[in-house]
């Protein structure tokens, strides 16, 4: 077989603030690859078919020196993350031409498997709503473990700290992407009433598509306005992306999933009820702000601490004897995973459970779906096709 281009996307420069694609990082086409003539030593060669664009990844965009829950990519070397491919030779009997594979795409990469595609789900299906068994699929990073951050994300958060009781009340901030829309599902399975806010009007359709009672805009909307004729949450779940705001407002609530931060979060504190719930899984804002968070700067001086407590109301969780969980999935190190594929993957396929993707063709689009990803611009759980099956 004549050689043909093997693509890579490298880490080229270390971003001061959002990363910017051709800068940031660079399609390499200068790599060629002879298929049959590839010395596999025992090994795999894999095509990869779809790669998944995380939140996540943009925290590995930094100087080595900073140091954060997952290593940073090194200058002038290839990004790496999660994909699927399908096995196209074989020299290790675990894996069969023909097999599709998930988990790390890099070379030698440890801890992929095989998918089970029992329900016959379109395969990016398992970068989004669904991740494999994290106990198989995690492999070994530089000492740290890497695994799905969207359908696991949201079950095992969901699982271990929602404490959830049917008819309370939960705010699901970005609830139109892949995490937070999974959890208004789970939410209202388990009988809950579901407040969702979404930065686009086409999310917060799709919100309102799989079940969410109340649903709002929140570039549009005040959200402080929203809480308080709603009579307050009993959860918050924080999944958000926007910057911090120093504003203070007046709210009631009892349960809040955040993913969000800033105003949102200023405005889910004065709303919780007494020993509510926040359930914090992200907070994308100090990423592309060169790690400059309001509490860092209250940390270094730029900001006071009394003055960040005072108008971020965190006196409330001392106040109303709230209990705010920090969450990272690669901490839970497999603890639901068969749990999750035996549940979520029927619910996925007979359609009880709806997800969206948004997939984009060409490994030379990762700088741009990156960047897109870190603005909340995606529509949905970003994915690269990198090649047709």
């Amino acid at each position: 077989m004549s050689p043909i281009v093997n693509g890579r996307v490298l880490f080229s420069e270390i971003p001061s603030y959002f990363p910017v694609p051709g800068k940031t990082v660079t399609y390499d086409a200068s790599q060629e690859v002879d298929l049959d003539m590839v010395d596999l030593d025992g090994g795999i060669l894999i095509k990869t078919l779809y790669l998944s664009i995380d939140p996540y990844m943009r925290v590995r965009m930094r100087d080595p020196e900073i140091k954060s829950y997952l290593p940073a990519f090194e200058v002038g070397e290839c990004l790496t993350g999660l994909g699927i491919g399908k096995v196209i030779r074989s020299e290790n009997p675990k894996f069969e031409v023909g097999d599709y594979v998930y988990g790390l795409m890099v070379q030698d990469g440890p801890g992929l498997i095989v998918i089970d595609n029992r329900y016959k789900l379109p395969l990016s299906a398992y970068l989004s709503v669904l991740g494999m068994p994290g106990e198989y699929i995690i492999p070994k990073l530089g000492g740290f473990q890497l695994t799905n951050t969207s359908g696991q994300t949201a079950y095992t958060a969901w699982k271990e700290y929602s404490y959830a009781k049917k008819g309370e009340t939960v705010f699901v901030s970005t609830g139109g992407g892949p995490v937070g829309s999974l959890v208004i599902q789970l939410a209202k399975r388990q009988g809950l009433k579901v407040i969702g806010s979404a930065g686009s009007e086409e999310k917060v359709q799709f919100m309102q598509k799989i079940g969410a009672d109340v649903c709002f805009n929140y570039k549009t909307t005040c959200t402080r306005d929203v809480l308080l004729k709603e009579g307050g949450i009993d959860m918050w779940v924080l999944l958000s992306k926007f910057r911090p705001v120093l504003r203070t407002k007046a709210v009631m609530a009892h349960r809040y999933w955040d993913n969000v931060g800033g105003e949102t979060l200023n405005n889910a504190l004065e709303a919780a009820k007494f020993r509510g719930r926040v359930i914090e899984c992200g907070m994308i804002t100090g990423y592309n702000e060169g790690y400059n968070t309001l509490i860092s700067s209250a940390l270094h001086g730029s900001l006071g601490l009394t003055s960040l407590i005072l108008e971020q109301n965190l006196d409330q969780i001392i106040v109303k004897s709230l209990t705010v969980h920090g969450f990272v999935i690669l901490h839970f190190e497999g603890k639901y995973d068969e749990e999750f594929y035996r549940v979520m993957t029927p619910l996925v396929a007979s359609g009880e459970i709806r997800y969206r993707e948004e997939i984009t063709v060409g490994l030379d689009k990762v700088g741009d779906v990156i960047l897109a990803v870190q603005k909340g611009e995606n529509k949905a759980k970003a994915i690269i096709q990198v090649a047709n099956d």
